[in-house]
């Protein structure tokens, strides 16, 4: 009896991670990156819950995915990759794209390019909240809201002008970091993603304490009298055990609501309460 040996082949020109152009060449430009950073403005643009930035991502690197697919088929299955789930911080996304179009440029096996897309953009959106929403921003609110106070009307003018110079800054050193590092970029990331979180964490909170003891104005005009002696709760209490402690102590009381489920209009309600309450005039004075 004899044995038949069946011979099973794969035709690798049906998936979806073959390319049917293989050759690798530097196509991208400094001015093709660059104009992939002004499209990355409009990452959030069409942004859903179904797949979140994908339709923003896939719209900021398709010129450059255009240059280097110049197959019809090459391109369709890139461009159906990189329309999955995608969400990172907008303003650090531009790193994760110059990774992206540099594995494309050496037609790197899509599963490989998916999964650092994937394993980038979640460690990027802390950080860049961290940086962003917990450090430069109050820093450059507490700024502009300075010279506003002081009457200054150029106070806004320099807070979106710091912002923004560096926010593009950022956007652009990424972009073309990304590109030229490519997947080396990924390990310095992972070296110092921790590194940089905490350090903008604690910047971020000292900055929070500055401007609560700046911009939230809380004192009591209370004044306790023993027999013939008045002690004002203020001066002679309050402040010597620590300056702005009735600011602080406020402001923890409001996140402690906020923790708790209260929404931002009852914590405003609650603050006009307050004061209203704290100017009435009792028989011993007023509380505020």
């Amino acid at each position: 009896m004899e044995s038949k040996q069946v011979v099973t082949t794969v035709d690798h020109t049906s998936s979806p991670d073959y390319y049917q152009d293989g050759a690798t060449k530097q196509v991208l430009t400094k001015k093709d990156l660059n104009k992939m950073v002004w499209r990355s403005l409009l990452l959030q643009a069409s942004f859903n819950y179904e797949r979140m930035q994908a339709a923003g991502w896939l719209y900021s690197i398709l010129p450059g995915l255009k240059k280097i697919h110049k197959n019809k088929h090459d391109l369709s299955e890139s461009m159906k990759s990189h329309m999955e789930f995608f969400n990172t911080h907008p303003f650090l996304v531009n790193i994760i794209m110059g990774i992206v179009l540099a594995l494309e440029e050496k037609k790197q096996n899509r599963n490989t390019i998916r999964a650092i897309r994937v394993a980038m953009m979640g460690p990027l959106g802390g950080i860049g909240d961290a940086l962003f929403w917990l450090t430069l921003l109050p820093i450059c609110v507490g700024i502009g809201a300075s010279l506003g106070q002081d009457g200054n009307p150029m106070g806004a003018v320099i807070f979106l002008l710091i912002f923004n110079a560096v926010h593009f800054a950022l956007r652009f050193g990424l972009m073309h970091y990304g590109y030229s590092a490519g997947t080396n970029a990924i390990s310095s990331l992972k070296e110092n993603t921790k590194k940089v979180a905490h350090a903008a964490s604690i910047v971020g909170l000292t900055v929070v304490g500055a401007l609560i003891a700046s911009f939230v104005k809380l004192e009591s005009s209370l004044v306790i009298h023993a027999g013939k002696a008045k002690i004002a709760l203020q001066k002679d209490v309050l402040d010597k055990l620590m300056p702005n402690l009735l600011p602080l102590a406020y402001t923890l009381l409001m996140y402690y609501l906020l923790k708790k489920g209260f929404s931002p209009v009852k914590l405003i309600i609650i603050t006009v309460i307050i004061g209203i309450i704290g100017k009435i005039p009792f028989p011993f004075g007023t509380i505020l």
